[in-house]
């Protein structure tokens, strides 16, 4: 497909740290599923010896917990609520069927937005509650009773993280051109027209402007005479 027909939807540094904080993600999920159940260890030799797991595991999720952050630092301005959102919510049984076509939806819809919250609200809670049961450096400073509490919370939240990255790699395949998109950055204008049309309108009038500055500074570059 033509370049001009394409419009620019993730740039280059937020798709690595997407698929990086994917990769790390599995790793650091099925080491701690390991973990919590010794049964399934299986899991965990991705990374190594049972010991190697446990040493490996909290890093791996404070790495993911960063790499999340600055994505949310990046694009938490195109997940907030607006009432644009209202109308999908109403015809969210369209939007199953897969006719959204034509409803004023931003860069995300309101789904994208709710798992953006979400996963920013659980990665938060386990990186916290992970600080509290990370036993080789800061355990010893609570209460075992907060620890206790701390490990309960941690697993509820790595459940309902791990079931979420689940319900997201099954939306992206759902949508066409959604993985294509995150992996190259690019997705056509009809598919950005048909899922994201008040995002398809804003990016058309930038490159409008872009193409209405570049003209300007082309008629006014003076001419060069040649001799």
């Amino acid at each position: 497909m033509n370049k001009s027909e394409l419009i620019l939807r993730t740039p280059l540094i937020i798709r690595f740290c997407h698929w990086v904080m994917v990769c790390l993600f599995i790793l650091t999920a099925l080491s701690g599923l390991s973990l919590f159940f010794p049964s399934i260890k299986l899991f965990g030799l991705f990374l190594g010896t049972p010991q190697l797991v446990r040493a490996l595991h909290p890093f791996l999720g404070c790495v993911v917990f960063v790499l999340l952050m600055y994505m949310f630092a990046r694009l938490v301005a195109h997940n907030i609520p607006s009432r644009a959102d209202i109308l999908w919510i109403k015809n969210i049984k369209e939007v199953l069927k897969g006719n959204e076509g034509g409803m004023p939806i931003g860069k995300y819809n309101v789904g994208q937005k709710f798992l953006f919250w979400c996963i920013m609200s659980l990665i938060t809670v386990l990186f916290i509650t992970g600080l509290i049961m990370w036993r080789r450096y800061f355990a010893d400073y609570f209460p075992i009773e907060v620890v206790r509490i701390a490990i309960f919370f941690h697993s509820l939240a790595a459940i309902g993280l791990v079931l979420l990255a689940i319900g997201h790699a099954y939306m992206a395949i759902w949508v066409k051109g959604s993985i294509k998109g995150m992996i190259t950055g690019y997705v056509s204008r009809a598919w950005a027209r048909k899922n994201h049309s008040l995002w398809y309108q804003k990016e058309m009038q930038k490159k409008f402007k872009q193409e209405v500055l570049q003209n300007r500074s082309a008629k006014t570059e003076p001419k060069t005479e040649l001799k």
